[in-house]
C-alpha cells in the first residue's frame, strides 16, 4: 500500500504545483504514430471508457482526485494508458476539463448520451417536385428526346432503317420543341448544343442509311453551316460519301478536301482516310495521276493495304511497267502487324502455358488476325494476277518476277500459290503441255504444294479420259496430303469412271468428313447414289447442296430430275419453275417443264413452254414435232406448216416432214400447194410410195392428166417393194431353219441372215423412214400421216365416175424387174 502514497517533498512544501513543467515521456503526441496500443485503440473500440448512461455519478467528486496532497491508487485505461489526475512515475498528470464531448448537465439530469442527435427522430420528408413547374417539364422533355436517338440507333444496328429514321424524326421534333420552351423561359445561352447536335447528326445518318440523299445533305448543311458546333465541319465527309455513292465524283472530291482542310494534323488516321477517298474518287473518274499522287502521299506517310493495292491499279491503268514492280514491291513491305504461328506454338510441356495457348488459339482476337493476313494474301495475289503478264515481255518471265520478289518477303508461302497460278494461266491460254511441266515441278516441294499440284495434274489428265495417270496423280495427291478434299473427290472421280460407285461414294464421304462445304464432293456423292438406284440419299445429298448453293442452276436441274424419277411430277414441276427463274433462258429446262404438263393434261401450259423453248432453240425436233401437232389438233394447219418446213430444213433427209408440210396444205384447202409440193417430194423420194398415192388422189380428184403416169409409177414402185420384202422374208425363214438344226454352222448362217435383212431394209428406198414394213395389196390407197380429213363442203359439181383405167391390165415385161 506504501508503494502507491506519494508525499510532497519536505524542501517544497509551499509549492502545490511543483513537477508540472517537467517533461514525461508518456504524454509524447510525436511518438503516438508508432505506438502500437494506440493504434489498436484508435482503429477499434478496444479500450474505450464507458458510457456515463451505464454509470451515472451524483457529482464529478465520486471520480478519484490526485493532486500533489492525495495519496490515491493510480488509475489506468485498459490500454496502459494513465486516467486523469493519476500518478505514474512520481509525477502526477495534470487535470483536465470535465467538460467533454457528451458530459453536459443534461447528462446529470439522467439524459442519455446521444452525440448524434439521434433521440430527435427522423428527419423530415423531402418536398415532392412540382410536376408544374417549366423546368421539370424540360427536364423530362430532354430525357425523352435522349431516349428517341438511343431507340434510333438501336433500332438501325438491329437492320430496321424504317423505324429508325421514325425515331429520328420523332427526336428531331420533340428537340424543336424544347428549344422553343428554353427560348421562352431562359436566356439562349442555357440551351443544350450537344442534345441539338446529336439529334441533327442522328436524323442525317438516318436519312443517309434509307438512301434518301436529298434530306441527309440538307441536315448535314444544318450542322455544317452553324458555326455554333464546333466540329461541325469534319462533318462533309459524310457529304463526301452521299456524293460519292450518288456518282457526282466532283462534289465528293470537293466535299474530302474541305473537311480535309478543316481536320487537324493531329488527326493524322483521319487524314489518311480522306486522302483514301480522294484518290478512290479520283479513280471513277478516269484522273489516275492525280490518284496516284494520293496514294503515294499514303504509302509515304501511313502504308496500307488498300492504298497499296489501289496504286498498282492506278498505273496498271496507265501502262507503266517500272512503277508497277515499284509499287507492288511498296505492297510487299507494308508491315501486317499480326503475330505469326510461333507465338501460338509451346516451347516446352508446361500446363499452364499450354492452357493460355489453346485459350488464345482461335479467340476473337487471332481471327482478327487471319482475318488480316488473309486479306493482305489475297491484294498480294490479285496484283501478281494482274501485273506478270504485263510488266516483262511474257506472263511466264513476269510471273517468275512476282515469285522472286515475294519469296525474299515475309509472304513465302505465297509464291508456290502464284506457281500453280502460272500453271493455271497456261491452261487458260490452252497451253496444256506448259501446264503439266509446271505443276510437275511440284512433285518434289513439300506436301501441301505437292498434293495441290497431283491434284491440278489428276483433274486435267481426267478431263483428257487419260484415267490410268489420272489415278497416279490422284494418289499421289491423297497420299500427300490425305486431309486434302479436293484430292479425295479427284480420287472419288478415277473411281467412279471406273464404275466403282460404292468405293467413289466412300471417297466422296471422306472428303466431307475433312471438309463439310466440300460442294463438289457433295455433289458428285448425290450422283453416286442416282447410279446407285438409291434415290432417297441422293435427294438428300442435293436437297443440303441446295441449302449452301441456293442459286445452283444444277443442282435444281438434279433435284427435279430426281423427283421425276420418282413419278412425283407436281413437285418435278415446282423444281423446275425454280430453274427457270435462275436460267429463264435454257430450251432445255423449258422444253422439259412443257413436256410435264402435256403429261399433266394441261395443253396450253405446255404450249407455253414448248413454244417459249421454240424461240431460244429453233433446232429441237421434239419441240417442233409437238408444236406441229398441236395446231392440227386445235385445226390451224397453216401455222404448223411453219414448224415442219423448219424441221424439213434440220433433216433435209427424211421425207417424213416434207409430206408433214405437203399434208398441211392439203388440210386447209390449197390444193395447188399441196400438189405442187408432192410433185418436189416426188423428185427428191421418186420411190415414196406415200407420196406417189398423195399424187394418184389429188390428181384424180382435181381431173388432171398426169394421174395415169403417176399410176404407172405407184404400181411399179409397190411392185419392187413387195419383191424386195418377199426376199426378206425368205431370208428370215433360212435363217430360222438354220438355227432349229442346232449347229453352230447354222448359228452363223442365222446372224448372216439377219445382216443380210438389215442390208436389204437399208438399201435406198427399200424402206423409207416411218412406213411400214408388213406386204400390201398394190392400190392407190393412202392413209393421211395427219389424221383423217375433215369433211369437205359440197358442192354442185357433177360427181365424177371413179374408172380404175389399169385395173384389167396386165404389168409388162419392162415394168418386171431384171
Amino acid at each position: 500500500m506504501m508503494q502507491n502514497v506519494h508525499l510532497a517533498p519536505e524542501a517544497d512544501e509551499d509549492d502545490l504545483y511543483s513537477g508540472y513543467n517537467d517533461y514525461n515521456p508518456t504524454f509524447d503526441t510525436e511518438d503516438l504514430e508508432n505506438d502500437v496500443a494506440f493504434q489498436q485503440a484508435a482503429r477499434t473500440s478496444h479500450g474505450r471508457r464507458p458510457t456515463v448512461a451505464d454509470k451515472i455519478p451524483g457529482t464529478s467528486a465520486s471520480r478519484p482526485l490526485a493532486t500533489g496532497f492525495g495519496s490515491k491508487a493510480t488509475l489506468t485505461s485498459s490500454m496502459g494508458r494513465p486516467m486523469t489526475g493519476a500518478i505514474q512515475d512520481g509525477v502526477a498528470r495534470p487535470m483536465t476539463a470535465v467538460h467533454a464531448a457528451g458530459y453536459t448537465k443534461a447528462a446529470m439530469r439522467g439524459s442519455s448520451f446521444d452525440p448524434l442527435g439521434q433521440a430527435r427522430g427522423p428527419a423530415p420528408p423531402l418536398e415532392m417536385k412540382n410536376s408544374d413547374s417549366s423546368e421539370e417539364k424540360i427536364r423530362q422533355l430532354e430525357k425523352k428526346v435522349n431516349e428517341l436517338v438511343e431507340e434510333s440507333c438501336i433500332a438501325n444496328s438491329c437492320g430496321d432503317l424504317k423505324l429508325a429514321l421514325e425515331k429520328a424524326k420523332e427526336a428531331g421534333r420533340k428537340e424543336r420543341v424544347l428549344v422553343r420552351q428554353r427560348e421562352q423561359i431562359a436566356t439562349p445561352e442555357n440551351i443544350n448544343l450537344d442534345l441539338t447536335y446529336s439529334v441533327l447528326f442522328n436524323l442525317a445518318s438516318q436519312y443517309a442509311a434509307n438512301e434518301m440523299y436529298a434530306e441527309a445533305l440538307n441536315t448535314y448543311q444544318v450542322i455544317v453551316k452553324n458555326k455554333m458546333f464546333s466540329n461541325g465541319g469534319r462533318l462533309k465527309v459524310n457529304m463526301g460519301n452521299i456524293y460519292l455513292k450518288q456518282r457526282n465524283y466532283s462534289k465528293a472530291i470537293k466535299f474530302y478536301r474541305m473537311a480535309l482542310d478543316q481536320i487537324p494534323s493531329v488527326h493524322e488516321e483521319m487524314r489518311i482516310k480522306i486522302m483514301q477517298n480522294i484518290g478512290i474518287a479520283f479513280i471513277k473518274t478516269g484522273q489516275y495521276v492525280d490518284a496516284i499522287s494520293s496514294f503515294e502521299h499514303i504509302m509515304r506517310t501511313s502504308p496500307n493495304l488498300k492504298a497499296g493495292f489501289n496504286l498498282i491499279l492506278c498505273y496498271f491503268a496507265i501502262g507503266n511497267s517500272e512503277q508497277m514492280k515499284k509499287a507492288f514491291q511498296k505492297l510487299i513491305a507494308v508491315p501486317l502487324e499480326v503475330d505469326y504461328d510461333d507465338k501460338y506454338i509451346s516451347p516446352n510441356d508446361d500446363p499452364h502455358t499450354n492452357l493460355l495457348i489453346e485459350a488464345i488459339k482461335n479467340d476473337s482476337l487471332r481471327q482478327i488476325e487471319r482475318e488480316r493476313k488473309s486479306m493482305a494474301e489475297e491484294y498480294i495475289m490479285t496484283a501478281a494476277k494482274l501485273i506478270a503478264p504485263v510488266i516483262e515481255t511474257s506472263f511466264a518471265v513476269g510471273y517468275d518476277w512476282c515469285v522472286e520478289v515475294v519469296k525474299a518477303s515475309h509472304y513465302v508461302e505465297l509464291a508456290n500459290d502464284l506457281e500453280i497460278n502460272k500453271a493455271t494461266t497456261y491452261l487458260r491460254q490452252q497451253e496444256f503441255n506448259q501446264a503439266l511441266e509446271t505443276l510437275k515441278m511440284f512433285e518434289k516441294k513439300d506436301s501441301r504444294v505437292k498434293s495441290a499440284a497431283a491434284t491440278n495434274l489428276s483433274f486435267l489428265y481426267y478431263l483428257e479420259n487419260e484415267l490410268t495417270q489420272a489415278t497416279n496423280y490422284a494418289d499421289l495427291a491423297v497420299n500427300s496430303d490425305r486431309y486434302n478434299p479436293a484430292a479425295l473427290t479427284n480420287k472419288g472421280n478415277t473411281v467412279f469412271a471406273n464404275g466403282d460407285y460404292e468405293k467413289a461414294a466412300e471417297f466422296y464421304k471422306e472428303a466431307l468428313r475433312n471438309d463439310s462445304s466440300c460442294t463438289e464432293a457433295l455433289y458428285n456423292l448425290g450422283l453416286t447414289y442416282k447410279k446407285l438406284n438409291r434415290i432417297d440419299e441422293a435427294l438428300d445429298c442435293f436437297l443440303k447442296l441446295h441449302a449452301i448453293l441456293r442459286n445452283s442452276a444444277q443442282v435444281l436441274h438434279q433435284i427435279a430430275n430426281i423427283y421425276e424419277i420418282m413419278e412425283d411430277p407436281n413437285q418435278a414441276i415446282e423444281w423446275l419453275l425454280q430453274l427457270i427463274s435462275v436460267v429463264p433462258t435454257d430450251p432445255h429446262v423449258l422444253s422439259k417443264l412443257g413436256k410435264l404438263y402435256d403429261n399433266e393434261g394441261d395443253k396450253s401450259q405446255a404450249f407455253h413452254y414448248y413454244y417459249e423453248s421454240y424461240r431460244y432453240f429453233p433446232s429441237n425436233i421434239e419441240v417442233i414435232e409437238w408444236l406441229g401437232a398441236y395446231y392440227i389438233d386445235t385445226q390451224f394447219c397453216e401455222k404448223a406448216i411453219e414448224y415442219f418446213e423448219r424441221a424439213a430444213l434440220i433433216l433435209p433427209t427424211q421425207v417424213k416432214w416434207q409430206l408433214m408440210v405437203a399434208s398441211c396444205y392439203r388440210r386447209s384447202g390449197n390444193y395447188q400447194k399441196a400438189l405442187e409440193k408432192y410433185k418436189v417430194i416426188h423428185r427428191k423420194f421418186p420411190e415414196n410410195v406415200e407420196c406417189l398415192r398423195f399424187l394418184v388422189r389429188l390428181c384424180t380428184d382435181m381431173g388432171l392428166k398426169e394421174v395415169q403416169e403417176y399410176m404407172t409409177k405407184l404400181k411399179k414402185v409397190e411392185k419392187l417393194k413387195e419383191i424386195r420384202e418377199q426376199r426378206i422374208k425368205s431370208g428370215r425363214d433360212s435363217s430360222a431353219r438354220t438355227r432349229r438344226e442346232g449347229n453352230a454352222g447354222g448359228d452363223s448362217g442365222g446372224t448372216k441372215g439377219e445382216r443380210l435383212s438389215a442390208k436389204l431394209k437399208a438399201l435406198p428406198g427399200a424402206s423409207e423412214p416411218y412406213e411400214s414394213s408388213g406386204s400390201k395389196e398394190i392400190d392407190a390407197s393412202y392413209v393421211d400421216p395427219l389424221g383423217p380429213q375433215a369433211e369437205r363442203p359440197k358442192t354442185a359439181a357433177r360427181k365424177r365416175t371413179e374408172e380404175d383405167d389399169f385395173a384389167d391390165e396386165e404389168l409388162g415385161e419392162d415394168l418386171l424387174p431384171e
